[in-house]
C-alpha cells in the first residue's frame, strides 16, 4: 500500500486568511462592514500578527480596505469594477479557451472532464461549494491555455469576481431557460476545446461572458 501523502500544516496566516475569506464570499462579512482586527484575531483563536498578514492578503486581492488603524473594511462592491472585470473577461476568457483548444494535453482533458462533471445550477441558495465548482471549471479550461501570465491574470478576476456573482445571483433567481442555456454553453465551450476547434470555443466563450452574472451584476449595481 503507497504511503500516505504528506500536506504541509496550514500556517496560523494561512488559516486566518481562509477563514476571512470566506466570510467575505459567503456574505458573513458583508460589503462595507467594518472588521475589528483585535476582536477578529479573538475570535478565531490567533494573535493580531498572522491576522494582519492575512489581512494584507485579502487587500491585495481587493477584498478588504486596511485603514491606518487596526480596523478594516470589507470592500464595497460598485457598477464600476463589475463593469471593468467584464470588459476585461470579454476579451481575455475567449482567448484563454482559444488557446486551450490549440494545446490542451491528456491531463488537462481528464481534468476539464472531472470540473464539468461537478457543475451544478447556480441560484440565490448556492453555497461556497457550488461557486467553487463552477470557477474550477473555468480554471481547468484556462489553464489547459499553458500560459501562465494568462492564467495568474484569469486567477485574480475570479478572485475578485466571485463577490459579483453571488450579488447578481441574490437580485434575481435564474429561470429554468437561464439555466439549461448556461448548461449548454458549459457542454458547448468543453466540447470545442476537447475537439481542438479554437474557433467554436472562442465564439462559445463569448456568447457566455456577455449572458454572464459578471454582465448582470453591472445592472444590479446601477450601472446600466
Amino acid at each position: 500500500m503507497a504511503a500516505p501523502v504528506s500536506r504541509p500544516a496550514l500556517t496560523k496566516a494561512d488559516y486566518a486568511y481562509g477563514e476571512v475569506r470566506e466570510r467575505i464570499m459567503s456574505g458573513a462579512l458583508p460589503q462595507g462592514a467594518t472588521v475589528s482586527q483585535e476582536a477578529l484575531a479573538a475570535e478565531l483563536d490567533v494573535s493580531t500578527t498572522p491576522l494582519r498578514e492575512a489581512m494584507r492578503r485579502l487587500s491585495a486581492e481587493g477584498l478588504v480596505v486596511l485603514d491606518a488603524h487596526r480596523d478594516a473594511r470589507v470592500a464595497p462592491l460598485t457598477a464600476e469594477e463589475a463593469r471593468s472585470l467584464f470588459e476585461i473577461r470579454q476579451q481575455l476568457d475567449p482567448l484563454a479557451v482559444r488557446l486551450a483548444a490549440e494545446r490542451r494535453d491528456d491531463t488537462d482533458t481528464a481534468r476539464i472532464r472531472e470540473a464539468a462533471a461537478s457543475l451544478e445550477p447556480l441560484d440565490a441558495g448556492s453555497g461556497l461549494a457550488a461557486l467553487e465548482a463552477h470557477r474550477a471549471f473555468h480554471a481547468a479550461l484556462y489553464r489547459a491555455s499553458h500560459n501562465d501570465l494568462l492564467i495568474g491574470l484569469l486567477d485574480g478576476l475570479w478572485d475578485k469576481a466571485d463577490r459579483y456573482r453571488r450579488a447578481a445571483l441574490e437580485t434575481r433567481e435564474d429561470s429554468p431557460d437561464d439555466r439549461a442555456r448556461v448548461r449548454a454553453e458549459h457542454q458547448a465551450m468543453m466540447a470545442a476545446v476537447l475537439d481542438g476547434d479554437p474557433d467554436a470555443a472562442e465564439e462559445h466563450m463569448h456568447r457566455h461572458v456577455a449572458g454572464s452574472l459578471g454582465r448582470r451584476a453591472i445592472a444590479v449595481l446601477g450601472g446600466d
